[in-house]
């Protein structure tokens, strides 16, 4: 544990934080987020996500869940934005 908690204090130095959702997104498609630890909310135009340090909300059109499985959630559908809330 101690050479992860090294790694994560280095990469905080640098700009990155590994204890907040990481996502991708593909225009129609949906989108890919990381380190998520909790779905706070679910529809078919929006999504809250919540990771370590606060929330992602996704809105979009005809939105359903892909995978869900160890921190990592598919959202699939037409995602409009992506909105960060500390």
């Amino acid at each position: 544990m101690r050479l992860f908690s090294a790694i994560c204090d280095a990469l905080k130095t640098e700009g990155a934080d590994l204890l907040h959702v990481h996502y991708t997104v593909v225009d129609g498609c949906g989108g890919y987020f990381q380190n998520v630890r909790r779905l706070l909310e679910f529809s078919e135009t929006r999504v809250v996500l919540a990771g370590r340090k606060g929330r992602l909300r996704v809105e979009g059109q005809a939105l359903r869940l892909g995978k869900c499985a160890d921190g990592d959630v598919t959202v699939l559908g037409n995602i409009f934005s992506v909105t960060r809330e500390e």
